[in-house]
């Protein structure tokens, strides 16, 4: 019987436990840090064996072909003895793509691919179509492979999700945009993770579509050097050569592959930056053949995503916007450019190799004060020190909260939108915004 080890217990290596064992495979999974108790309680309910805080070689090393949670670098020690050995390390996305003839709408980007992936998902779901939530966020897709049959995934792939990715394909693949990010996974090369974003076109024929955004530089550059045989949907916010969506006159069209338009003003989301998620869900929701008045109602009645410029409330006249999920400066900058009022920005956290620039002009306009919220924040007082805004320096969210509150004027708009990850202090994003919405609804 064939072995598969599964490296990490999480949302994605449980899912693909699941997947191996109802698939008759004999399966193992290890995960360095300690296991949630609900995916203990799945495992059992499989009867999987597991261990948690180490990897024990000897019951590693032995697999026939090892599952990678997309949070383990290729560089771990674990990995390299395994690649040394010959053992294939794939992905979760990797191993269900085989047991699944599912269409697959795969969604990637620096930005906007969760509020894209969560559009095209809600087009689908409302159109009345057997559809799955899968990937970054959504169920796992090994286990909605194992348990469910759907006619169509909606997958939101990160670029590590994409390193170890070789068979699998997308029917539909959407690329938003390639802004630096990651770039301490990708020994500070960017070229290293242009070349994995670019993997979601692997595999794809002419009978598959890639959306893109074509005022993209960086993909407008890359376009000719990855071999890509799907048929190309570009679009862009205004009409330009090459574009088949965009807008014109207060519409937001799509030309192929049928004619769809809708008045920009009735879209759910605001912003240029929710002009090109609701483009590319848009496209991806025509190739599915969904009806033009389903498509409408969708993207007129959808509710937004969690921690992505997130209304929380207002205090003594004061707006307070959650954006805890900009762990990057390109999605900070899409943040500050859809700001109206002044902005205290609280800003902050694990640095991925940021370069501050892209937003340089914009603090400059909209910021009344800076917050910066991280367990070292030297990096930011070096970029900004010069900038002639007050700056405050906190440790916690209480303090990032209180800090804003004093800062801002009466009208303005203290705005989360920390640039960096959230381990410094912080679970993750979720938990970082979390707690921003809990405080400030105790001011």
């Amino acid at each position: 019987m064939k072995r598969i080890v599964i490296l990490g217990a999480g949302e994605s290596g449980s899912g693909a436990a699941v997947l191996a064992k109802v698939k008759g495979f004999e399966t193992f999974v290890s995960d360095m840090s300690v296991i949630k108790d609900k995916y203990k309680t799945l495992m059992a309910k499989y009867d999987i064996p597991w261990e948690e805080g180490k990897h024990t070689e000897e019951l590693i090393l032995n697999a026939d072909e090892v599952i990678k949670s997309p949070g383990i670098p290729n560089e771990a020690p674990i990995i390299m003895k395994l690649k040394e050995q010959g053992v294939s390390v794939i992905s979760e996305i990797e191993f269900a793509g085989r047991y699944t003839d599912a269409k697959m709408v795969c969604i990637t980007g620096s930005n906007g691919k969760t509020t894209t992936t969560s559009l095209t998902y809600h087009i689908f779901k409302s159109a009345g179509l057997n559809v799955g939530l899968a990937g970054n966020i959504g169920k796992s897709l090994a286990l909605q492979v194992a348990e469910n049959k759907h006619d169509y995934y909606i997958i939101e792939l990160s670029s590590f999700q994409l390193d170890n990715m070789y068979k699998f394909r997308a029917n539909i693949a959407v690329l938003m945009n390639i802004t630096p990010d990651h770039l301490d996974r990708y020994d500070y090369n960017i070229q290293n993770y242009i070349d994995a974003k670019f993997r979601i076109t692997r595999n794809q024929t002419p009978e598959d579509a890639f959306i893109f955004w074509n005022d993209d530089p960086i993909i407008k550059q890359e376009l000719d050097k990855h071999g890509i045989h799907a048929h190309f949907y570009p679009f862009s916010a205004v009409k330009e050569d090459g574009a088949i969506a965009y807008v014109e006159d207060h519409e937001l069209i799509i030309n192929e592959p049928i004619t769809f338009n809708m008045e920009q003003e009735k879209l759910a989301l605001t912003g240029t930056h929710n002009l090109y998620n609701s483009l590319a869900a848009g496209i991806s929701a025509n190739l599915a053949g969904i009806t033009k008045e389903n498509i409408r109602k969708a993207l007129s009645d959808f509710k937004g995503v969690e921690h992505r410029l997130e209304k929380v409330a207002r205090a003594r006249g004061i707006e307070f916007i959650n954006d805890s999920k900009a762990t990057n400066v390109n999605s900070c900058w899409y943040a500050l450019q859809s700001m109206i009022t002044k902005t205290v920005l609280i800003l902050g956290g694990i640095d991925k190799g940021n370069d501050y620039t892209e937003i340089a002009d914009l603090i400059h306009e909209k910021c009344r004060a800076l917050v910066f919220m991280g367990t070292d924040n030297s990096k930011l007082h070096k970029f900004f020190d010069g900038s002639g805004l007050p700056i405050a320096d906190v440790q916690s969210m209480k303090d990032a909260v209180e800090a804003s509150y004093k800062m801002a004027e009466k009208g303005d708009t203290v705005l989360l939108s920390p640039c960096c990850a959230s381990f410094d202090l912080f679970k993750n994003y979720e938990d970082r915004g979390d707690q921003f919405k809990e405080y400030v609804r105790s001011l």
